[in-house]
């Protein structure tokens, strides 16, 4: 489910590639292109008799489609005593229609190597995509058609029943048993009155979900879910006529249904301040404050955009500058416009740092507030704002999935997908005096809603039982709306294959030892980069953890020639982003420019790391962060199980036992000795590769990594060597989290390296048993059982032996039996192992959906990063489909043995101690009680 989508549909200024570097010997400034140069984005829109609108969109390079269906209803379109009924409808449109069987969509799109599967409820409509082999697109075709026309064939009140359990999982996992998430649906709550249709916030509540009926499924399908009611936008390389002759006979045959009826719902404006105080399972507190604010393309929303980028949009904006830079009474601050049909919603939010309170937080947000009533923005923020929108929207052209949102989105609202240059032109326009009057009319303190989050018990509500399963005869209360057609009682067969030839990147040395290697494309003016060092995590000496994190965490704290905001102020004067942190066995700086300032944004680069100053000051408020950080990660089960998990494996004081950013005592004594060290050691140019992907040529690399790194100095890297850990024993570690609705559940024990001959064989394994949506374990705990939202397993590589884990929310009262079924299903890999169809169907999902690792630039910059840090060779991903298909049964099988051993299983579950701990007892396993941080609790 997608619970919030803050549509910001950027300014575009230029996608016209620059062929040379024209921004690389300015100091970091914006070129500025002019307006006739905006993208004109090539789509096709006509309409089937039934009423179905098709977009179509060639974009031809890696042989891949993308195939996106709206369904023009949300919660917008619900009755007010049915809230979240559009999302739960979502799901039950991925469960069997009359000619695609029960756990069959995911099952036949992962083998056809689909990258990208899922749908999503927005609060104005909902959507199902799938990114796939442009071969494959009449399989995609084929599945959206069948439920679109079949689904009632096969809806009975059993899966209904299923899926209502599956739902109210999500709402205990998103909703209640996150920090802040009560807070957040209560905003909601305060900004729309009872019966408004947003009031729901998407997901509904408990008593609504259960209370939906068979009947009410049926009357939504044939009221919202006809074509008439639909648009099916397609993108990609695919053949035009061909794939027109495959909608038709797909969807043309389909009923139209009944016209659509209007929204009716008026959303009464805000006339005073509605304030609430929600007691939430946090450590620090948080403010949310919102106002109703102009629908989306309605005059006013633009502005708010730009207003919310000026205010709360990153390192560069006002509210971090006063809140957390200045005063340092934040941990984080966001603002930002969600653009929607019936109102939108400008929202701030911003979380104290320790020791500071709510109140604090609102007078300080005020007070900038008043600051852009009083005044109007300067020059340079509204460049970086509407540079940040620019990039942000090229970014976007990149997928191909991407763009066939973007065009459905456009459809959706204005009724054409072809409005690029109109969205442009409500952006250019707008001047620093209409931001200052959008704060002065719109954000005013009388018409707004409050929340505090405060540490407390949540407040979730009346309990609403789970219903006994439903015993139902199979088929009953399915009906049919179209005639049966013998031909679709079997998927289509595959089209003529395109085979994707990945070059291997191109590579090249300099004088210091520096790697480049780049992947050239230009089908966008947009270039990402990623600078990597063989060190990290894995680095740290002994006593000092997070020291690889928190010197990667400094490089853009100031530099001798720029501070801290001074380089937050050049990177977003570019429309530019830098990032710099750390994993456990690489440091990297990354960055995303368009290719007329990607020059400049090297130079920026190259100074955060050839030249870090590591100001005192900045490290007293970065030490500061970072322990508030630590303090935030005891607030969420979804943190606290995965950090205890590496504790109990590998102990306090390997590198991979502690999180990356450290422990509280290491922070706290970190010195800027500590971090110059580390610097000076491992940020040399010889255990470094700037990986690049985009619009530029190996000569134009060269030169500006010349220029901005040529001065770089060799030197001797750390070369850690760190200890396997014994093979752990077979216990329950039982962390409380009194009243917590859902169990995080981590079922682990170690694995193998990254360098291991077994990782083809284990990567293969772990897809049918846990690692797709379709997989033994997901199907088990999900779709038969209706314990959890989703369960998974993965196999995690490392430079040193990673891990294997089964992870899952599940429902408190049915920790136990969750847990039992996981077991059984890891027991069950080694009684019955893998069929020969399942590791077909791994391995043409593996090799299939190669394509799609390489659709944007920033994945194929983190896929050779890989390559580089592991030491795989350029020619890997040349060689990959070919490894894939060596792997046989008898190695699957031999893995499976191997690291999935019974007795060496430690199970991890944090939840409700007085709930979940008499089930416990009765798995006859020894448990262990530990802390939030992992430490052993008597």
């Amino acid at each position: 489910m997608q619970k919030r989508l803050a549509l910001i549909l950027a300014v575009v200024l230029s996608t016209t590639a620059v062929g040379t570097l024209v921004a690389q010997q300015a100091p970091a400034r914006a070129v500025q292109p002019a307006a006739s140069t905006i993208p004109k984005i090539s789509a096709t829109k006509y309409t089937l008799p039934n009423g179905l609108e098709v977009i179509l969109s060639r974009k031809p390079g890696i042989p891949m489609v993308a195939v996106n269906l709206y369904y023009h209803v949300g919660p917008a379109n619900e009755a007010s005593d049915r809230t979240g009924f559009a999302h739960l409808f979502e799901h039950m449109m991925f469960q069997e229609s009359k000619h695609v069987p029960e756990d069959t969509y995911f099952k036949l799109l992962e083998a056809a190597g689909a990258s990208d599967i899922n749908g999503t409820t927005n609060f104005d409509y909902t959507n199902y995509f799938e990114t796939l082999p442009s071969s494959q697109l009449a399989l995609a075709l084929w599945l959206e058609s069948d439920r679109m026309g079949y689904l009632l064939d096969t809806l009975d009140r059993s899966s209904f029943a299923n899926q209502q359990d599956v739902v109210r999982n999500e709402r205990r996992q998103t909703h209640e048993n996150t920090p802040y998430g009560p807070a957040e649906e209560q905003l909601i709550h305060l900004l729309f009155p009872i019966g408004h249709p947003y009031y729901g916030e998407i997901i509904g509540s408990h008593q609504d979900i259960q209370s939906a009926n068979l009947e009410d499924a049926k009357k939504f399908f044939k009221q919202y879910y006809a074509p008439n009611n639909a648009t099916l936008a397609i993108v990609g390389d695919f053949d035009v006529a061909q794939t027109r002759q495959l909608v038709t006979r797909y969807f043309g045959s389909l009923k139209k249904g009944e016209p659509v009826p209007p929204i009716t719902a008026q959303t009464p404006p805000l006339t005073a301040e509605h304030r609430k105080t929600v007691p939430s399972r946090v450590e620090l507190p948080r403010v949310s404050m919102a106002w109703l604010t102009p629908a989306i393309y309605k005059p006013g929303d633009a502005e708010a955009d730009i207003t919310a980028t000026i205010l709360g949009g990153g390192r560069s904006s006002r509210l971090y500058k006063a809140l957390v830079y200045e005063k340092q009474i934040a941990q984080d601050v966001s603002a930002y416009q969600q653009s929607l049909q019936l109102q939108s919603v400008f929202e701030i939010d911003a979380t104290a740092r320790p020791g500071h309170t709510a109140e604090e937080l609102e007078a300080a947000i005020d007070a900038e507030i008043a600051k852009l009533v009083a005044a109007p923005p300067d020059a340079g923020e509204m460049e970086r704002a509407k540079n940040a929108f620019e990039t942000s929207i090229i970014s976007g052209l990149e997928s191909i999935s991407g763009l066939a949102h973007r065009l459905n989105i456009y459809n959706h609202y204005v009724k054409t997908p072809d409005y690029l240059q109109q969205d442009f032109a409500r952006y250019a326009p707008v001047t620093p005096a209409q931001v200052q009057s959008f704060a002065r009319d719109q954000l005013r303190k009388n018409a707004r809603a409050i929340v505090y989050a405060v540490p407390g018990q949540p407040e979730l509500g009346p309990q609403v039982a789970t219903p006994a399963p439903v015993k139902a005869a199979e088929g009953e209360g399915t009906e049919s709306v179209n005639a049966d057609q013998a031909w679709r009682a079997h998927p289509p067969k595959s089209g003529v294959a395109k085979v994707l030839v990945l070059q291997t990147p191109l590579s090249a040395t300099l004088a210091n030892g520096l790697e480049l290697i780049l992947v050239e494309r230009h089908d966008v003016p947009i270039v990402a980069a990623s600078l990597v060092l063989r060190n990290g995590s894995d680095s740290n000496p002994a006593g000092k953890p997070g020291l690889a994190s928190f010197t990667a965490a400094m490089l853009d704290e100031g530099t001798t020639t720029r501070n801290s905001l001074q380089i937050a102020d050049d990177v977003a004067r570019l429309g530019s982003s830098i990032g710099t942190g750390s994993s456990v066995d690489a440091s990297n700086v990354t960055a995303r420019a368009l290719t007329r300032n990607f020059g400049a944004t090297l130079d920026i680069m190259a100074d955060l790391v050839l030249h870090p100053s590591f100001p005192a000051q900045e490290i007293e408020r970065q030490r500061a962060s970072r322990l508030a950080q630590l303090v935030q990660a005891k607030e969420d089960p979804r943190d606290i199980a995965p950090r205890v998990t590496a504790i109990a494996l590998y102990g306090p004081n390997h590198p991979y036992g502690y999180p990356e950013v450290g422990t509280e005592a290491a922070v706290k004594a970190m010195t800027r000795d500590d971090m110059v060290g580390f610097w000076k050691q491992n940020y040399v140019s010889n255990n470094a590769a700037l990986v690049v992907s985009g619009d530029i040529t190996m000569a134009q690399l060269r030169a500006a990594a010349e220029k901005a790194f040529g001065s770089w100095q060799k030197g001797t890297p750390e070369r850690p060597k760190l200890d396997s850990p014994a093979a752990p024993a077979a216990k329950i570690v039982l962390v409380d989290t009194p009243g917590a609705p859902q169990t995080q559940v981590r079922v682990a024990t170690l694995g193998a390296p990254r360098s291991s001959p077994d990782f083809r064989p284990m990567q293969l394994l772990n897809i049918p048993l846990g690692g797709n949506f379709a997989s033994r374990i997901n199907m088990n705990l999900r779709e038969k059982n209706g314990y959890t939202y989703g369960a998974n397993s993965q196999f995690t590589f490392r430079r040193a032996a990673g891990t294997f884990q089964v992870g899952s929310g599940v429902r408190t009262d049915v920790t136990a039996p969750a847990i039992t079924e996981i077991l059984n299903e890891l027991k069950g890999i080694l009684e019955k192992p893998l069929s020969a169809e399942e590791l077909a169907t791994a391995k043409d999902g593996l090799s299939n959906s190669l394509p799609g690792a390489f659709e944007t630039n920033a994945n194929a910059v983190a896929n050779y990063s890989n390559v580089f840090t592991y030491n795989l060779g350029l020619d890997y991903y040349a060689n990959y489909a070919e490894q894939v298909r060596a792997v046989t049964l008898p190695q699957t099988s031999a893995v499976a043995k191997k690291y999935i051993v019974p007795n060496q299983l430690v199970i991890v579950a944090v939840g409700d101690k007085a709930k979940i701990e008499p089930d416990l007892k009765k798995l006859n396993l020894p448990i262990e009680y530990r802390d939030a941080e992992g430490r052993v609790v008597p």
